[in-house]
C-alpha cells in the first residue's frame, strides 16, 4: 500500500490529524501533506472540517471501505508469501474482554509468539459489548469475548469454560457465612460489572431465570474492572460476581473468600468472535492455536 492510503487510514480512524501524527510518529504538518497530495490524486475532497472536528466525506467513506480491504488484502498476501517458507509473518489485531485480556489470553499469545515470532501482535481490551463494535468496524481482526449476545454478522466459537461465583473480602462480616441462598443475594451489598460488561450480561440471564431484576439487587456500586472489584472488596462489608478464574491468587493468599450460592449455579463459555465472510489466515492461525491451548 502506498502510505498516504496508510496516512489517510489512521486520520479516518482517528478522525484527528494530531491523532494520526502520534500514532505514525510523524509531524501533523506532513499528515496534512499526505492527505492533500491523497486528495490531489483522487480529485476528491475526503474529510469536512466544521472548527475543531473533521468528517469523512462521502468521497472518503467510500476511499475508506475500499482501503481497508486492500489493507485486509495485502496482509493475507504478505501471510501466504512467508508460508512459501514457512515463515509466518504479519500483523494480528486481538480485542479482549477485561476478564480475558488480564486472566486468561496473556500466556496464549506469550506461547504463540514462541512459535510464530514474526508475527506481531496487538491486544485491545474493554467490555465485551466494545469489542464487539471495534471488530465489525474491522479495527481488529479478533474478538475474544465472555458475553452471550448473538450479534449479526458476528459468528461465535467457544475455546472455554468459566464459572461467576460470589466472592467476598476476608475482613467482611459475610465471610462468616460461607453459604448464601437467594435472598441473601438480593439483600447483601453488592458490587456488579459495569454495563455493557459480558459479565454483567451473563448474570442478568442467569438471574431473570429465577424471576429475579438485577437492578432490584441491593447494588452499592458498578465497577469498570474486576481487578477494582477485587480491591474494592478488601475494605467493603459486601459481596460481588465476578469470574472464578480471576481470583485464584486472593483465595490462596486468602485475601478473599468464595461463598456457596445456593440453588444456582452461574456457567459461562468464553467465546472467539469474528466476522461472517472469509478468515484472513493470521487470525485464522491463532484461532486454530487458542482451541488447542492447555489450560
Amino acid at each position: 500500500m502506498d502510505y498516504r492510503d496508510e496516512v489517510f487510514l489512521s486520520v479516518a480512524e482517528n478522525l484527528s490529524f494530531s491523532k494520526a501524527a502520534d500514532e505514525l510518529f510523524i509531524s501533523q504538518p506532513a499528515v496534512t501533506k499526505h492527505i492533500k497530495e491523497l486528495e490531489s490524486k483522487l480529485n476528491s475532497s475526503l474529510f469536512d472540517r466544521k472548527g475543531n472536528k473533521i468528517y469523512l466525506t462521502k468521497a472518503g467513506k467510500v476511499c475508506y471501505r475500499f482501503l481497508k480491504q486492500i489493507k485486509q488484502q495485502y496482509r493475507a498476501m504478505e501471510f501466504d508469501l512467508g508460508q512459501l517458507n514457512d515463515n509466518f509473518e504479519g500483523l494480528l489485531k486481538i480485542g479482549a474482554s477485561s476478564t480475558i485480556s488480564q486472566y486468561i489470553i496473556p500466556p496464549v499469545i506469550a506461547a504463540f509468539h514462541q512459535r510464530y515470532p514474526n508475527i506481531n501482535i496487538d491486544l485491545f481490551n474493554g467490555n465485551s459489548e466494545e469489542m464487539e463494535k471495534r471488530l465489525l468496524n474491522n479495527d481488529i481482526d479478533l474478538a475474544l469475548v465472555e458475553n452471550e449476545s448473538s450479534q449479526a454478522n458476528i459468528r461465535y466459537r467457544e475455546f472455554l469454560h468459566d464459572e461467576i461465583v460470589v466472592v467476598t473480602g476476608a475482613q467482611s462480616v459475610y465471610n462468616k457465612k460461607k453459604n448464601i441462598d437467594l435472598t441473601d443475594l438480593q439483600q447483601i451489598p453488592i458490587v456488579l460489572r459495569e454495563k455493557g460488561s459480558g459479565t454483567l450480561q451473563v448474570i442478568n440471564k442467569a438471574l431473570e431465570k429465577h424471576k429475579i431484576n438485577t437492578e432490584k439487587l441491593n447494588i452499592f456500586i458498578h465497577m469498570g474492572s474486576t481487578e477494582a472489584i477485587k480491591n474494592f472488596l478488601n475494605n467493603f462489608d459486601g459481596i460481588a460476581l465476578i469470574s472464578d478464574k480471576a481470583i485464584t491468587k486472593e483465595l490462596q493468599l486468602k485475601t478473599l473468600s468464595k461463598l456457596n450460592l445456593k440453588e444456582l449455579t452461574i456457567h459461562r463459555e468464553f467465546r472467539m468472535a469474528y466476522k461472517y465472510g472469509n478468515v484472513l489466515k493470521t487470525p485464522q492461525l491463532f484461532m486454530d492455536f487458542l482451541t488447542g491451548y492447555n489450560f
